[in-house]
Formats: structure tokens, C-alpha cells, sequence
């Protein structure tokens, strides 16, 4: 588990802002919104993540049957904020075994997602065939959003991305055949909106998943 915060589109170590540079850098991709350490699962870690957060703090809510929350992270320092936001569940698969579900929401360029996708990022509009209807629609704080696949990632993934309250949504799913649950119209909720339910958030062990 990391213990300092790292650049999130390669998780590389980052520089903290000092004399000669007022942002946080990573030597490879320059000017980043540093990726904090994850914590283990807890209603706590949950809600210093919406305190944080500047952009929305997507979970499914209520969780499907079986399914529990399994880990949170941002991207963002004290004097920002979170400008980016990583919620992992997991739980029974819609075929069997087990699945994962990674909810990213982010500012444009930050490149968590991308991350998380297995793309080179740091966006998923190139590959994403916004041409051609969305593949799923979920339910984002009550308003209908439309997602679409989104291609070049690994195979052991399914993704999919779209534009909820004027940022990134992205939903990474594993295995790849688990993404079928995307098209049973999910209900997704801004944990910032949530107020003390966020208090009834079954919680699992760490999702090594949002760690890599």
C-alpha cells in the first residue's frame, strides 16, 4: 500500500510543491494532481474522500445483492482539493464468480481513469465511438447518462465512459464479461449527496485493484 502520493497516470513519485515550483510534479508527465495513499475500506475513509472532493463521489447506490464497498481514492491536494475521485465494489458476477467495479470521476486531463483503463490516456473521447449510440445508460445522481465502450483496453477489462455533471465518468469493470451488469441500468449516487447514509455502506477488504 502506498504511503505518500504518487502521479496518477503512472503512479510514479511525484515532487511536492517548494521553492521552485508551485504545483506537484512527476518527471515524466510534469504538472499532476498528486494521487493520494489508499486507506482499507471504511465508512471513515469514505467520508474523508467526499469532504475532499470537488468532483462527484460515484457509488452504486444501493449496492447490487452481494456486493460491498471495497476501497476509495482521490487525486488532490489540501489546498484544491480532489479533482478526481476512485470508488472500487465488488461482489457476486452476473455469470458467476466474482466481480469488480472501479466508478472514476475526474476533471478533464487528470488521467486517473485512463490509468485504471489500461489506456494511454490521459481522456477517453479517442476512444470512444461517439458516433454511434451508447452502448448502456446508468442512472447518475437521478438523471439519465449515456456510456459508451471504450476500446484499446486490455482484455481482462470491460470499460465504459461518459459525462456526468460536466466531468468524466468512467466504469471499469473485471472480469470482462462482469460488464454485462452495466446494462441493468445502474443506480449510481454522489456519496457528497448522500448525507448520513453513506453511514449504511457495507464495506470488504481492499480492492487490490484500485492499489495498481
Amino acid at each position: 500500500m502506498r504511503g505518500e502520493p504518487s502521479c496518477p497516470k503512472c503512479g510514479g513519485r511525484v515532487r511536492a510543491p517548494g521553492l521552485f515550483a508551485d504545483s506537484w510534479q512527476c518527471d515524466v508527465h510534469g504538472v499532476v494532481h498528486p494521487l493520494q495513499p489508499v486507506i482499507p475500506p471504511s465508512v471513515e475513509a469514505l467520508n474523508v474522500a467526499v469532504k475532499r472532493a470537488q468532483v462527484p463521489v460515484w457509488m452504486p447506490w444501493p449496492l447490487p445483492v452481494g456486493w460491498l464497498f471495497t476501497g476509495v481514492t482521490c487525486a488532490g491536494d489540501d489546498r484544491s482539493g480532489a479533482r478526481a475521485t476512485a470508488v472500487a465494489c465488488a461482489g457476486p458476477g452476473p455469470l458467476g464468480g466474482s466481480g469488480e467495479l472501479l466508478l472514476v470521476a475526474e476533471e478533464l486531463g487528470v488521467g486517473l481513469g485512463a490509468r485504471y483503463a489500461g489506456l494511454d490516456g490521459p481522456d477517453p473521447g479517442a476512444y470512444m465511438s461517439l458516433g454511434q449510440p451508447p452502448q448502456v445508460k446508468v442512472l447518475a445522481a437521478g438523471r439519465p447518462t449515456p456510456l459508451w465502450h471504450v476500446s484499446g483496453v486490455p482484455g481482462d477489462r470491460a470499460v465504459f465512459a461518459g459525462e456526468a455533471r460536466g466531468l468524466w465518468l468512467w466504469a471499469i469493470v473485471w472480469p470482462e464479461q462482469s460488464g454485462l451488469m452495466m446494462y441493468d441500468e445502474l443506480v449510481l449516487t454522489d456519496l457528497r449527496d448522500a448525507g448520513a447514509e453513506v453511514e449504511l455502506v457495507p464495506c470488504g477488504a481492499l480492492s487490490q485493484r484500485i492499489l495498481s
